[in-house]
């Protein structure tokens, strides 16, 4: 019997967890390895059908999210026309907690695996194995805790199954090989559970956390480092809920000295002095935290039962940008309970203010199984039917304000987590508050049709005439910061002669020659050299008060980039 498990990612670069995980579980405990194959939902929908044809498996295993379900449940209502005798199970957070419904309106599916499913989807496998692919006798179905099961016309629930005490039982799909290592972001977990009990957050549901032993984490970190994996991305939902445990893992990645990346979730105020002190032994950039701080209502947050100290978190912010090379990510959720417009534009400003290297806006999901269902159901939010089930109205914000908020979240993508208008923002901070800048700009921006695949001039140009119209005694300044902005970022293309009077100059070979000798230039690269002037000198800190020449030297090395150094001239 052939077992094939499979998804359908958000982008190529990811890595599925789940799915070598069941496999090594059920390698050892069912003497089953089944074959995993990955796809991305933005493949050719025959393409993928195809290629799970092609494996002619007894038995697919589909892991849904909210991002693939639509297309999950296409692909297998497609292939039980093709291949009939497949036996087709569903598994993942998006299909545990409305089964019953699911089987109903879905007659292709056979089975769903609720909630964690090694021990189940191994036990199931085994069944499977000993009637040879076919649908077992109802009563040893009905002994299969953790599935929800059709037979003929009858759809059968069991009792759901106890979590893994002992994580470790989980053999290591790393070392098991059946992760694809070639991927550059990896995906680890270190523990399961969270330690609080978010309302719009399945984690919610289960209580307490549970860790995998620091043997085992230490020897899947090492395997991982040694294989020169790029980035590893902890999926863990809080995972500092220990500082001491926190600290003996960042220690231990530290005392290897890869070159790997590391992204964490945390709570920043759980972190401790100690941590803090730790954490200043990282090479800049090495550790990457997202830190989600959701609102900064308090009044929101009690609603929801997310428990923040917000002056704490704020303040460990502060030292982490301080004290520390870590690169940090901050979160808000828009359209919690009792957040209006000027409510979240107070929260970004917060996050604003503590000035990370990241700021991520996302609306509001009302998730399948999640409390905040039954409180969006009671204060009468509306939202999307479908995944991923955003919301379109609540109680305090309007349909057109959302859209609002969901432009500014794209324009932070834009001007802010993009860092090439550092310089410009810096100088509108000082004339308005950021947030409230951004509010303006949203509205501004919604007479263009696109946000998306903009070209870099386009980006600058829109800025600049916004800020023309937002700004009057202030706008000479603020383009003049863009204009320094644009040529940090790369050599000023031809399509910005609206922001430089003068064309390429300075780029006589005398000049190249003695900047590749001050700047020990690799051979083979190319570089290129442009000067202009500007109201300060931008590349000092703090910024110089007189005019200011700047020549800039792009080298563009092989493999290696392009690198921007910048001169002053006397």
């Amino acid at each position: 019997m052939k077992i094939l498990l499979t998804t359908l990612h958000a982008k190529f670069v990811h890595a599925s967890l789940a799915l070598p995980c069941l496999a090594a579980y059920c390698e050892q405990h069912a003497g089953i390895l089944p074959v995993i194959r990955e796809f991305t939902i933005n493949e050719q929908h025959h393409r993928v059908l195809q290629a799970i044809v092609t494996e002619e498996a007894d038995v697919v295993a589909f892991s849904c999210y909210i991002w693939n379900v639509t297309a999950t449940m296409r692909l297998a209502a497609e292939l039980k026309q093709v291949r009939p005798q497949t036996f087709i199970v569903l598994g993942g957070p998006e299909v545990s907690y409305t089964t019953c419904y699911l089987l109903h309106d879905n007659p292709a599916i056979d089975c769903i695996v609720c909630g964690e499913g090694e021990t189940t989807f191994a036990e199931l496998a085994g069944l499977l194995h000993k009637y040879d692919g076919e649908v077992p006798p109802k009563p040893l179905l009905a002994e299969l805790s953790g599935i929800t099961c059709r037979i003929g016309d009858e759809i059968i629930s069991a009792p759901s199954r106890r979590l893994l005490v002992d994580l470790d039982a989980i053999p290591s799909p790393f070392t098991a090989g059946l992760v694809d290592l070639a991927k550059p972001l990896i995906y680890y977990e270190s523990s399961r559970g969270c330690p609080f009990s978010c309302a719009f957050c399945i984690s919610s549901l289960e209580q307490g956390v549970r860790s995998f032993s620091m043997t085992r984490i230490e020897s899947d970190l090492l395997f991982l480092m040694e294989q020169k994996v790029g980035t590893v991305k902890l999926v863990d939902r809080t995972f500092n809920y220990d500082a001491a445990r926190a600290d003996a893992i960042w220690g231990y990645i530290l005392r290897q000295n890869t070159d790997a990346n590391f992204h964490f979730e945390i709570a920043a105020d759980l972190l401790t002095d100690a941590n803090i002190e730790l954490l200043r032994r990282a090479p800049a950039g090495q550790f990457q935290f997202e830190i989600g701080v959701q609102s900064t209502l308090n009044e929101t947050l009690d609603q929801v039962g997310r428990r923040s100290n917000l002056e704490r978190l704020f303040r460990n912010v502060a030292r982490l940008r301080a004290e520390t090379g870590v690169i940090i990510h901050l979160d808000l959720v828009a359209g919690l309970p009792g957040e209006d417009l000027d409510g979240f534009e107070g929260s970004l400003q917060k996050l604003l203010d503590a000035g990370p290297h990241h700021i991520q806006v996302e609306l509001l999901k009302v998730l399948k199984g999640a409390p905040m269902r039954q409180i969006a159901t009671e204060q009468c939010y509306a939202f999307s039917a479908t995944p991923p089930y955003s919301i379109l109205r609540t109680p305090w914000l309007t349909y057109e304000e959302i859209g609002r908020i969901d432009t500014i979240s794209r324009l932070l993508d834009l001007y802010y987590n993009s860092a090439q208008f550092t310089t410009t923002l810096r100088v509108i901070a000082a004339a308005m508050p950021l947030a409230q800048f951004f509010t303006a700009f949203a509205a501004a921006w919604e007479i263009y049709p696109e946000l998306n695949h903009l070209r870099p001039e386009t980006v600058a140009e829109r800025l600049r005439a916004f800020c023309c119209t937002q700004f009057k005694g202030k706008y000479p300044e603020i383009y003049d910061a863009l204009r320094f902005d644009l040529c940090a970022a790369e050599y000023p293309p031809a399509s910005l002669t609206g922001f430089f009077a003068e064309g390429p100059n300075q780029n006589r070979k005398e000049r190249i020659t003695e900047f590749s000798r001050r700047l020990a230039i690799p051979a083979g690269s190319r570089i290129r050299i442009f000067s202009t002037s500007f109201l300060h000198n931008y590349a000092t800190e703090p910024w110089g008060t007189e005019p200011a020449t700047l020549t800039f030297v792009y080298v563009s090395a092989p493999q290696q980039g392009l690198t921007v150094s910048i001169f002053t001239e006397l």
